[in-house]
């Protein structure tokens, strides 16, 4: 369809609406009279077309009303364009953290200087010493951390069948308090099967298609296939072709060979598709499918067979079945009548479909609800079978349901607090998605929002983490999204949601270990203010240890497998900060003690007699120990050192590489004068390793008293 307008006629017109309203089911169109209102004025009207729509069968006359922004999808458009995206409280975060700690090192640098020149009249070592003490402040690795951990994190979910399009959602995942799902392909299959068939006065269970179809429902499941195209497209005549298929063909049937003299569609004064075959006797066999009202309405039944067949019908629409009933006729005149509906048909039976749950979604839900996430149900199906895919999927013991009509009757208030109580929204249309997200964000919630429609695309947008499907899904939902689902399956998203949580876990641990292995290196190249001028680091030190920390922070961190209760804890706090209190107190707490453990060994050293450049010797060794000792450390949240959580092979190269790159340093006689180092014995390598494993078990022991005293302070508020 071009164009908004309103139909001046309509023949057996079907359009299916699904890119804007997200209904599966086509609408049965009408032509527009004066008693519509006005034509193209919002919301859903049958007797008008929409832009972007598609015609499914019949034929139509529009008057075009609106083009361009004007029409239904160019106001969706608009809508995006009213959605904009900010900086996440992260980005902003390190950014401040960045400026901050760069100012800081600057001006230490010029302090240093300055203290050696006016001091000791050494400008050149001043210089010298500057540099260092500003290689050994300035934050380079945190936008390297932030970038790396950003960009294998979206590498590691598309394995899991989840595109990151962008990077803030990955960061954002983890903190995810709800999942607004869709009904269809997402928590179910988005394949039509029969579920069960009433034929001869009982309901049969159809368990799965791999088992052989009773002979109570041939005849029922060969008439359904008579009704259906041969070449089906819809997924209920794809249902019944396929069931027909695979167990009809051995029987009497199975009808390959009757040649369609007449198909009757579907039409607004009988909601049913009847078509006429030709059998090899040369009858008109009559096989009709529909609403049940309407077949049932056109069949000769006494009153109680219509009781009875009517309760049936009750009871799998209960169960959430979408229901077609099944007649025939057989047809003995010459001419077929103009309409349908005046064939006098026989009754053969209920044929109850159903779209199945995904398998694994229900363990998904429980596992969402064990992470403190709620999973919310919002979709243009009836609302019925909504509850039960609900009830199935476990989202709730007894889900409310609340339909789009009652959603637009609420105000913003009755809204946000629905939000809070409701588990399944029914019948939507596209504002309301939307306006849904909003109550959810205004009660503090960070949303996830899935979507496939042109109609989905501003909820997508407004929400904190907007997930498109990548099978069925438009390029303007796929745009509109931060991540897109390539397999469209609810168990990926809840995959996604413990992956973000690793990643902001080791994003932790990255940041804590950057702060401990800083203190030490920038203390040591304070200590010429101390120490009289005696230098301890020089800028190829410091640069040696960037060439361990850099690695270790990036890429040994970022491999660390998830915490075991990463799924058993509630989402973080969409306004926490990365560098807490806690962290912050624990990383500077651990670099305090690895400080004061590697200038008590300088002092020792020099104590026994020993000349500075072997005293510098043995305290560059020791902080290299010291540095792989703190990774191990930082390796869990609890800060175990020798814990062992999970393989991570790229530690195993790292600390190879480390040792190796240290042995060449002090055992190359180049490299021992540009380092200005002395040749070191076993004795020392031993004592360096001891003052290394000390120094870091007094910051651990440091580290533990302050998580004490945090817990303690936490209770006692």
């Amino acid at each position: 369809v071009p164009a908004d307008g309103k139909l001046l006629a309509a023949t057996h017109l079907l359009i299916d609406e699904s890119l804007l309203t997200g209904e599966a089911v086509p609408v049965d169109k009408k032509p527009w009279t004066e008693a519509d209102g006005v034509p193209c004025a919002g919301g859903e009207q049958r007797s008008c077309a929409y832009a972007g729509t598609l015609v499914i069968q019949g034929r139509g006359a529009l008057e075009i009303l609106a083009t361009g922004g004007r029409s239904e999808m160019g106001r969706i458009g608009q809508s995006l364009q009213e959605v904009t995206a900010s900086k996440t409280p992260l980005e902003l975060e390190v950014s401040r953290l960045v400026v901050v700690l760069s100012f800081v090192g600057i001006s230490l640098c010029l302090v240093m200087v300055l203290a050696f020149g006016f001091f000791w009249d050494e400008w050149l070592r001043g210089i010298l010493a500057g540099i260092t003490l500003a290689m050994a402040m300035l934050p380079e690795e945190f936008p390297v951390v932030m970038t790396v951990f950003l960009a294998f994190g979206a590498w590691r979910m598309s394995k899991r069948q989840v595109l990151a399009r962008r990077m803030a959602a990955i960061e954002t995942l983890g903190s995810a308090t709800v999942l607004c799902v869709d009904k269809t392909g997402t928590l179910t299959q988005n394949r039509m099967s029969v579920q069960a068939v009433y034929a001869a006065g009982e309901v049969v269970a159809l368990r799965d298609e791999t088992q052989p179809l009773p002979e109570a429902v041939h005849e029922a499941v060969e008439y359904g296939v008579l009704a259906s195209r041969l070449d089906p497209v819809d997924p209920m005549e794809l249902a019944f072709r396929r069931l027909g298929e695979k167990w009809l063909p051995a029987t009497e049937h199975w009808h390959e060979n009757w040649e369609l003299c007449r198909e009757y569609p579907l039409a607004a004064e009988f909601l049913a598709v009847t078509q006429v075959w030709l059998d090899d006797a040369g009858r008109k066999v009559v096989a009709c499918k529909g609403a049940p009202e309407a077949v049932l309405a056109a069949c000769s039944l006494t009153e109680d067979e219509r009781q009875e067949i009517q309760a049936a019908a009750e009871r799998m629409a209960d169960d959430g079945m979408r229901l077609l009933a099944i007649a025939n006729a057989l047809w003995e005149e010459k001419e077929l009548p103009e309409l349908a509906k005046n064939f006098t048909l026989t009754f053969v039976g209920l044929v109850g479909l159903h779209d199945p749950l995904r398998s694994g979604v229900p363990e998904a839900v429980a596992q969402c609800r064990q992470a403190g996430v709620r999973v919310i149900m919002m979709t243009g199906d009836y609302a019925g079978t909504a509850r039960n895919i609900a009830l199935q999927a476990g989202l709730a013991e007894n889900p409310e349901v609340l339909n789009g009509t009652q959603v637009a009757a609420m105000n913003e208030a009755e809204l946000a607090a629905a939000v809070q109580r409701t588990q399944v929204f029914a019948r939507l249309v596209p504002a309301q998605k939307l306006r849904l997200v909003r109550a959810l964000q205004s009660q503090g919630e960070v949303v996830a929002m899935t979507g496939d429609g042109v109609n989905d695309a501003p909820a997508l947008k407004a929400a904190h983490i907007g997930v498109a499907m990548g099978g069925r899904g438009t390029d303007v939902a796929r745009e509109a999204a931060s991540l897109v689902l390539l397999d469209d399956n609810f168990t990926s998203i809840v995959g996604a949601v413990a992956m973000g949580r690793r990643i902001f876990d080791n994003l932790c641990k990255a940041m804590t270990y950057i702060l401990a292995i800083h203190v030490p290196i920038a203390g040591l190249s304070l200590a010429p203010l101390f120490l009289e001028g005696t230098s301890v680091l020089f800028p190829a030190h410091v640069a040696f240890l960037e060439m361990i920390i850099d690695p270790a922070c990036a890429i040994v961190f970022e491999a660390e497998a998830s915490e075991e209760n990463v799924m058993q804890r509630p989402p973080r706090a969409a306004e926490a900060s990365l560098l807490n209190r806690d962290m912050l107190g624990s990383g500077l707490l651990q670099g305090a003690g690895v400080l004061i453990s590697l200038l008590g060994l300088f002092q020792v050293v020099l104590w026994l007699g020993r000349d500075v450049e072997e005293a510098r010797t043995l305290t560059f060794v020791a902080l290299v120990f010291c540095n792989l000792a703190l990774i191990f450390s930082n390796r869990s949240l609890q800060g175990r050192l020798l814990e062992i959580h999970g393989r991570n092979s790229t530690l195993g190269w790292m600390v190879a590489g480390t040792l190796l790159l240290l042995g060449i340093v002090l055992f190359t006689p180049a490299l021992q004068e540009l380092f200005h180092f002395v040749p070191v014995h076993a004795s020392d390598l031993l004592l360096c390793l001891f003052a290394g494993v000390i120094s870091v078990g007094f910051s651990g022991l440091l580290r533990r008293w302050w998580s004490w005293r945090q817990r303690a302070c936490e209770a006692k508020a």
